[in-house]
């Protein structure tokens, strides 16, 4: 999955590819080098980053998603909104990707259950904003795995089917270096749950941290 941020402030690559005509080039080059699958974000999510409104969003992944999806390329949506997820989809993307596992959006369940996507349930414990306070833990594994079943079950019961749920731990979301890499080395504890896992480890600080390497 190459991830393609289209906004002035995301932690990696923040108004790198924020013009919509440079970021489908970017997504296109991705596909090149092997990407499967491009996801696609209009609001960043690094810790302290605030929210931009819907219509903003939208304005800035819509294009992209369209230049890319013309192109032949597999699209995901990156967002915590079901009326962009929506928009996205009918745009072509074929997976929601939800870092909020649906808790900031009460319609993004029911939306998706009627879109009959993919979806990534991410484990989340509140917006960017306040984000660092949230990563107290006294079973990190254990912890995060109760409370991505617990959006599962929410998703299952709101009509989303069993086979298009795709869990993720979030990492760098309220969490730790430590927690980080306990959720690294215990991945088999999200993979018993019976879901195809996603992980999101790319250009992640505590990646840089061990390899004394920040690029």
């Amino acid at each position: 999955m190459g991830i393609l941020n289209v906004t002035p402030d995301s932690f990696s690559d923040g108004g790198v590819h924020f013009a919509a005509s440079e970021a489908v080039a970017h997504g296109i080059a991705m596909r090149t080098r092997g990407a499967d699958i491009v996801d696609i974000g209009g609001e960043s999510t690094r810790p302290g980053a605030s929210r931009v409104s819907a219509d903003e969003e939208q304005s800035r992944v819509l294009p992209v998603v369209e230049g890319l999806v013309a192109a032949g390329i597999p699209v995901s949506i990156d967002t915590m909104r079901a009326s962009t997820a929506q928009a996205a989809v009918r745009a072509g993307a074929c997976i929601v990707n939800d870092v909020s596992g649906g808790l900031a959006d009460d319609e993004m369940y029911r939306t998706v259950a009627a879109l009959a996507v993919p979806y990534v349930v991410m484990h989340w414990r509140g917006q960017s904003a306040g984000m660092a306070r949230l990563a107290d833990y006294a079973d990190v594994v254990g912890e995060v795995v109760a409370e991505i079943s617990e959006r599962v079950a929410a998703a299952l019961e709101s009509g989303i089917e069993r086979d298009a749920l795709i869990v993720d731990p979030g990492l760098g979301f309220a969490k730790d270096a430590d927690h980080n890499w306990a959720l690294l080395q215990r991945l088999d504890a999200l993979i018993g749950l019976g879901y195809p896992v996603l992980v999101g480890a790319s250009r992640k600080r505590f990646i840089g941290s061990l390899l004394a390497d920040n690029d």
